[in-house]
């Protein structure tokens, strides 16, 4: 058996940005629009009328004050409202594959490892841009890796899943060397026409490489455990899927094709069951909150990372201790913690112990329990 470890991280960032000032003025102008057009139904009380946006109530809402995405100027047409991404042929690599590979590159940079001595790839992420091949296999060509890859999907888990499946194989020795990407464009599957959730997501990529702790070229983080659970729930869903076509009037303009979610359900149940897990997860590895100097939670809200906090620390949150950055990113589905460990890591000490956790559709929790050295 051989200890895995976190050896590099990387974050690509998209260029372009959206703050929440510009938002509200795309969806405000949609919202009149729309209201404008079904002024006689509204007032024969058919429709319901569009609710203005505003900056106060996004950043009340949620902590963010902007996000990365793909492709504004769709976003920001209150005629489109969805990103505007150019067809690809088949011949060149496909946008989530060429995002993985600027973070892919950063990780192994930090690692000091080249992409030929990688044996697996896992693709780990929230939407995939087509079923098959597997985006990890063309990222595995792309990066001239070795070995395997495949995609995995487990929503907003999918980076701390994939990185449990490969710590354990690791762990086993079927490989020597893994990459863990999340390449995430949620601005694809946003409603950006929805108040009550235009403003949540953004788009980014992350990446880990994980390797045997005895391989590696410096600083890193030991993977000491990893824990996952998942409850099955209809509270956050996409109904989009490839038998769309076949159903009565699958092909309309349907809201369940994006993302759906029962906002005040999901802070009910999922914030009982994460604080539950990880403490569970600690207490099962003779682990305190006291011994944690770090708590990279995913970044959904800032109101549920904070009530997670407080109930694992047993405390609020002191600077630092439970970073946020979603902010800057909003929330960007599984690579949300990937970006925070990655952003807030460099200053620990060795010996200094954090938990990684992620937290979303499903209900899935997945955590991963790192000291470094």
């Amino acid at each position: 058996m051989y200890q895995p470890a976190i050896t590099g991280s990387g974050v690509f960032t998209p260029s372009e940005v959206i703050t929440n000032d510009e938002l509200v003025v795309a969806f405000n102008a949609y919202a009149e629009a729309f209201n404008a057009q079904n002024a006689e139904a509204i007032a024969a009380g058919e429709v319901e009328a569009k609710a203005p946006s505003s900056s106060e109530f996004i950043l009340g809402a949620s902590g963010i004050e902007q996000r990365y995405v793909m492709d504004k100027s769709g976003v920001l047409d209150p005629a489109v409202m969805h990103p505007n991404l150019r067809q690809r042929s088949d011949d060149e690599p496909g946008i989530m594959a060429e995002m993985a590979v600027d973070a892919c590159a950063k990780a192994l940079a930090q690692a000091g490892r080249r992409a030929d001595e990688v044996d697996l790839v896992i693709c780990a992420a929230s939407n995939h841009e087509r079923a098959y091949p597997a985006i990890a296999i063309e990222i595995q060509q792309l990066l001239g890796a070795g070995g395997f890859a495949f995609d995995m999907n487990v929503a907003c888990s999918s980076a701390t899943f994939g990185i449990q499946a490969a710590a354990d194989m690791i762990r086993a020795g079927s490989v020597r060397r893994a990459l863990v990407v999340n390449p995430e464009i949620c601005s694809g599957h946003l409603e950006w026409r929805d108040r009550d959730c235009h403003f949540i997501f953004g788009d980014v990529c992350t990446a880990v490489l994980i390797e045997r702790a005895e391989d590696a070229m410096g600083a890193h983080f030991v993977i000491r455990s990893t824990r996952c659970v998942t409850q099955f729930s209809n509270n956050i869903r996409n109904n989009n899927g490839f038998l769309r076509r076949n159903r009565p009037d699958g092909m309309a303009d349907r809201r369940d094709m994006q993302f759906m979610q029962e906002g005040r359900k999901v802070f009910k149940e999922v914030l009982p069951m994460v604080s539950a897990h990880i403490l569970d997860h600690l207490a099962s590895d003779g682990v305190t909150a006291d011994d944690l100097r770090r708590l990279w939670l995913h970044q959904a809200n800032k109101t549920m990372n904070d009530f997670i906090g407080k109930k694992v620390l047993g405390r609020v949150a002191e600077p630092g201790e439970q970073p946020n950055i979603l902010q800057d990113y909003a929330n960007t589905s599984s690579a949300g913690s990937i970006i925070a460990f990655s952003k807030c890591s460099d200053d620990l000490a060795p010996g200094d112990r954090g938990l990684i956790c992620s937290f979303g559709a499903g209900y899935s929790v997945g955590s991963v329990l790192v000291e470094r050295a």
